[in-house]
């Protein structure tokens, strides 16, 4: 039987030259380099298996889209249900189910938020939050974080780090203004410089390596915004859905933004689907000009099924119970190896399920890596600060699982530390 995993190649091998060549030869190439030669095969759970065979704990979830895990079966379910009735439908129509999904997503979220706009992704969606705060404003000036990480399209890619803007000529310093976080007065003297639309951030920096706001920081933007007249637009498409132990992050910072937007973990893996909430100034263009936005597959209907049992999972007493346990023994966990190996895990950065791991060298991040994928577990470093490995428990985790993880990590921070001592 042809194995459909490997789309009618022969093997790895043919796979691997194939990518190279037609797909991504950059970074085809830069996997093989890091040693995580990993092309994936069968995926159930928090388990990936290369098509070579070799299993692995996933640990970076693609950014929080697997945080219920891999093909879970009750998303599969509320998938194949939705396509024995529906499609994507018509974005430009009145929609039950979609219309069900946004009261259901204002119901959890509250106050202050009032309406609902769809993408099709976490970019789209903060390419959306930039236009309606324009809108809403009258102002062009949008203020974000540096080595923020906002996505890759047309707006959204102005916001963040230089690395991926410049490339493609989309740095615009006259209308994307930086700071730097955790830096109250630069953000206060950009703010106060000339009108700005919005703020935009991530409420703990993802591909930053999750550094955490200081007490009252985040406070302090919003309350900078409402002297100001810009929005706040809060970005949880890497922190939403329960990774921090609330619903949404920025709860737990007392912050009610403008805009919140989330993505990723919102389709569950089974379906690309995005979704803002907005405030009824900011959501102002659907009254005015309903038609001004419009993306043929946002808000696909057979996505909103699988959204709304994403949202009916994520928010149930079960898990998030399971949630706060599993934050509890990775807090323990982790402190225990930070204690064991001070000298080389020299940080935790931790909100919830958010977890940042600092090492003690410029790219400490990536031997523990390729350490850990030897030991069965991915998880990856932090693109803009690669002394940070990201770490993202799935919601789902079993006690043992938890157990299996720490204990794989700690052989991992033993074996990656001579080597990296070597070549500081």
């Amino acid at each position: 039987m042809t194995d459909p995993y490997l789309a009618g190649f022969s093997d790895k091998a043919a796979v691997l030259a194939a990518s190279e060549r037609y797909w991504n030869p950059d970074k085809t190439r830069f996997w093989q380099e890091a040693n995580v030669p990993l092309v994936i095969g069968r995926r159930e759970g928090y388990v990936l298996t290369d098509i070579n065979g070799h299993e692995l704990i996933d640990v970076h979830l693609n950014g929080g889209t697997y945080n219920l895990g891999h093909r879970n079966p009750d998303l599969i379910r509320a998938l194949t249900d939705g396509l024995a009735y529906f499609d994507i439908g018509n974005h430009h129509f009145p929609s039950p189910s979609r219309t069900a999904l946004a009261m259901k997503l204002l119901a959890l979220s509250g106050q202050p938020f009032e309406r609902v706009a769809y993408a099709t992704s976490g970019s789209e969606a903060i390419d959306l939050a930039i236009k309606s705060a324009r809108f809403a404003t009258g102002r062009r000036r949008i203020i974000s974080i540096r080595k923020a990480y906002h996505g890759h399209t047309g707006l959204a890619v102005a916001t963040g780090d230089e690395r991926f803007s410049r490339l493609f000529l989309a740095d615009r310093p006259e209308e994307f203004v930086q700071v730097p976080f955790n830096d109250l007065d630069a953000m206060r003297e950009a703010l106060r410089a000339e009108p700005a639309a919005a703020v935009i951030m991530e409420t703990i920096p993802a591909t930053y390596g999750f550094p955490l706001p200081a007490p009252g920081y985040l406070a302090a933007i919003r309350a900078l915004c409402d002297e100001t007249g810009a929005l706040y637009i809060a970005d949880e498409v890497q922190t939403g859905l329960m990774r921090s132990g609330a619903l949404w992050a920025i709860s737990r910072q007392n912050v009610q933004p403008d805009i919140l937007v989330t993505s990723k973990g919102l389709g569950g893996g089974i379906y690309p689907f995005g979704a803002l909430l907005m405030t009824k100034q900011a959501g102002g263009w659907l009254d005015q000009d309903g038609f001004a936005h419009m993306s043929t597959f946002s808000g696909s209907e057979v996505g909103c099924h699988v959204a709304s049992a994403v949202l009916d999972i994520t928010t149930s007493e079960q898990t998030v119970a399971n949630v706060h346990a599993v934050i509890e023994q990775f807090a323990k966990g982790l402190a225990d190896i930070r204690a064991r190996h001070a000298d080389w895990l020299v940080g935790i950065r931790q909100e919830g399920l958010i977890i940042g791991l600092e090492f003690n060298a410029a790219q400490g991040a990536k031997p523990v890596m390729s350490e850990l994928y030897k030991r069965g577990v991915w998880a990856i470093f932090s693109t803009l600060d690669p002394r940070v490995l990201q770490f993202k428990p799935g919601l789902l985790l079993t006690s043992g699982q938890v157990g299996d993880i720490l204990q794989r990590l700690e052989d991992a921070v033993v074996a990656s530390a001579p080597v990296m001592s070597e070549r500081v």
